[in-house]
């Protein structure tokens, strides 16, 4: 039975793989005890495991993470034995090297860069690297009639091999998004939107006048100006015929 400071931290682990897997390595804890996790791992490009999926099993002590698990690699790979504890650095075969601070994801990335190296170990074969291409292209078929691999994987048990969540892309400097990124799109430029000018204390204008009413302006200026003329011409008549009557009366008056 796990306890309480290891299930805490397996199901930490497990929430970390979930969202952010290593390069070519899942795992998952048993549903019924998390001290057991099954793994996968598909091999890398450019190595005699490329195109191969290998199920194994982490063994977890009670006491993780202050000491370290026992680690099997159940599919045939020309690598390790079949169900069989692998010896390495990380494993419980060296309980004095182990590192409190190593994970999961450490393990399994460590476990990869072992399996990639030829060092001979308690539970590893010696084969050549035609033998392991030949166990690859054979691995998926043969996880798939494994009742083990079954009750683990049942997602990845389909006719052909599936990725994994990180097949590496990052890796080798590759999006592993296979949807084309979309162009950034550009705001839209910020429009000013000039305020009409208001003008204190406004003074009405003058409607301009119409037709009818500039003709009776005229008219009455005109009548204004003949009045005018008139009485000027009068008053001058007026002083003319006095002086003329004036005149006339002196002479009878003389005679």
């Amino acid at each position: 039975m796990a306890s309480k400071a290891a299930s805490k931290r397996l199901t930490k682990e497990y929430v970390a793989m979930q969202r952010e897997p290593p390069p070519f390595i899942w795992a998952a804890p048993d549903e019924k005890n998390i001290l057991n996790w099954n793994y996968l791992i598909c091999g890398p490009p450019d190595s005699p495991f490329e195109g191969g999926e290998y199920h194994g099993v982490l063994m977890f002590p009670p006491e993780y993470p202050f000491k370290p698990p026992g680690i099997k690699m159940l599919t045939p790979s020309g690598r390790f034995a079949p169900d069989k504890k692998i010896c390495f650095s990380m494993s419980d075969f060296h309980p004095a090297s182990w590192n409190p601070a190593w994970s999961v994801a450490t393990i399994l990335t460590g476990l990869l860069s072992f399996m990639l190296s030829d060092e001979i170990t308690t539970g590893s074969v010696n084969t050549t690297d035609a033998d392991k291409r030949a166990w690859a292209r054979k691995s998926h078929s043969w996880n798939i009639q494994q009742r083990k691999f079954k009750e683990a994987f049942p997602e990845y048990c389909t006719p052909t091999m599936r990725d994994l969540p990180n097949m590496g892309e990052s890796v080798r400097g590759k999006s592993s998004d296979p949807t084309p990124s979309q162009p950034p799109q550009r705001s839209a430029p910020h429009r000013v939107i000039e305020q009409p000018r208001v003008t204190p204390n406004p003074q009405p204008i003058a409607a301009p006048p119409t037709t009818a009413e500039s003709k009776a302006v005229v008219e009455a200026n005109s009548s204004d100006t003949s009045g005018g003329w008139a009485d000027l011409i009068w008053q001058k008549w007026r002083w003319g015929l006095f002086i003329a009557i004036a005149v006339i009366v002196s002479r009878l008056s003389s005679s």
